[in-house]
């Protein structure tokens, strides 16, 4: 009949088996494998650079960007990189996310509030889910 025995699981007790033809059963798999990887959704993460001296017209601009990430369902990750002497001005590096932060309530969701790792602050803003 060209068919073969095959282990479907060999944990149960007794263990399962089938008479199928191998070949298809590992085709069919295959597919469904692919069918759910075609399914999840890729997150992708834009990146916004800031110094902590990043003037108006400079924050405003990348303002823009951010909110047109969030809308089109990117997640933004914000950061003030602080170069050299200018770690001195932490404050005003986490005044300017959480600036950003307030601006961006609209359009999305804060994961991570400013934090420090390193020479970097760092801010995570998800977009925020919508109703279809």
């Amino acid at each position: 009949m060209d068919l073969d025995l095959v282990e479907i699981s060999p944990k149960a007790e007794p263990p399962v088996c089938k008479l199928i033809d191998y070949k298809k059963f590992i085709y069919d798999q295959k597919k469904k494998q692919k069918a759910i990887k075609a399914k999840t959704v890729k997150v992708v993460v834009k990146e916004l650079r800031f110094g902590p001296n990043t003037g108006e017209h400079d924050f405003n601009f990348k303002l823009k960007h951010a909110i047109s990430f969030l809308e089109d369902g990117f997640k933004v990750k914000a950061f003030v990189f602080f170069k050299g002497r200018t770690i001195i001005f932490k404050e005003q590096g986490e005044i300017l996310l959480l600036k950003l932060a307030q601006a961006l309530e609209k359009y999305g969701v804060i994961e991570n509030m400013p934090k420090l790792e390193g020479k970097k602050m760092i801010m995570m803003v998800a977009p925020k889910k919508r109703n279809k």
